[in-house]
């Protein structure tokens, strides 16, 4: 009995012994592994910021240049682990550890489900998007400045103010209007003359007060006009078509077109031409022959 516990303890302490002088053995291994993992670390930190720097200057583009960069860091940070393992023996370690992260990914790809969703838009939109950071732009119903450009969302700035956070799934799925990407846009407005005015020198009337104004945009591809709109109950419509420059969408385009809709109104009127309001008809029933309106004169209202 003595001499079996004997053996055993005898078997424990050699496979002790084996254990410190493999670790031993592995010591300069494993020295050289962190000496590579904390070189990869720094390298892989300081190239990330270089190449987001470069290509930032070159693109001007935050999301691609972002998504480089963070790529490149961590291609050279994995990289460097894995020569860590096997400068340190554990090359078996190393090929475990790739097989769970394939595995992990699969799982935590349908767990966060939405977030990898968000996250893959974002590195499509970061080669491909339709508009950039201060573009003006309408995603569903979201209106605003393009303010910032992440993985997971987009971020608008509303003309009233309000900060909205899309998800880059949504980017991707829903219509997206760019009313920056070339910088401008048409307005349109209708405004109503009299049967009895002359169509012809209404129009003419309106377009010279387009070119008047400064703020209108008018060349070969951008053409204002005026056409008749409607025939209503006591005006006849013209519609007014006039570009304007949308760099500054929120402030410019608008003061724009609230100068046109003045000018044109002014000078319709200076030219003698009528604006009516609607007019009202009244319909009598039964046989009266009274009217019950009456007018009232200067005199009678002084009295």
């Amino acid at each position: 009995m003595q001499s079996q516990a004997k053996q055993e303890l005898e078997t424990i302490e050699g496979s002790f012994n084996q254990f410190y002088q493999n670790l031993i053995d592995q010591l300069p291994g494993i020295g050289l592994g962190l000496v590579i993992i904390v070189l990869g670390v720094l390298i892989g930190i300081w190239l990330g910021r270089f190449f987001t720097r470069r290509i930032s200057a070159r693109t001007s583009d935050p999301l691609m240049s972002k998504f480089l960069g963070k790529a490149i860091r961590f291609l050279i940070i994995i990289t460097s682990i894995m020569l860590a393992l096997k400068a340190a023996g554990l090359g078996g370690v190393a090929t475990g550890i790739l097989t769970a992260a394939g595995a992990s990914a699969v799982v935590l790809g349908f767990a966060f489900k939405d977030i990898g969703e968000n996250f893959i838009a974002g590195i499509i939109l970061a080669f491909n998007r339709p508009f950039d950071v201060n573009d003006t732009v309408e995603i569903g119903n979201n209106f605003g400045k393009v303010k910032a450009l992440e993985f997971r969302y987009t971020k608008l700035k509303t003309f009233d103010g309000k900060d909205v956070y899309i998800p880059n799934s949504d980017v991707l799925t829903k219509p997206a209007t760019n009313y920056t990407e070339d910088g401008f846009f048409r307005w349109s407005f209708i405004i109503g003359i009299a049967y009895e005015d002359n169509i012809d020198g209404a129009k003419k009337t309106v377009m010279e007060a387009l070119r008047k104004e400064p703020t209108v945009i008018e060349d070969a591809e951008h053409q204002n006009f005026v056409i008749e709109d409607e025939l209503a109950t006591s005006t006849v419509n013209l519609k007014v078509f006039f570009w304007v420059d949308t760099t500054d969408f929120r402030m410019q385009a608008m003061i724009t077109k609230g100068n046109v809709v003045r000018a044109v109104k002014e000078a319709l009127e200076d030219n003698g031409y009528y604006l009516p309001a609607d007019i009202q008809e009244i319909k009598l029933y039964g046989g009266e022959t009274d009217f019950p309106v009456g007018v009232a004169t200067k005199k009678e209202k002084t009295d």
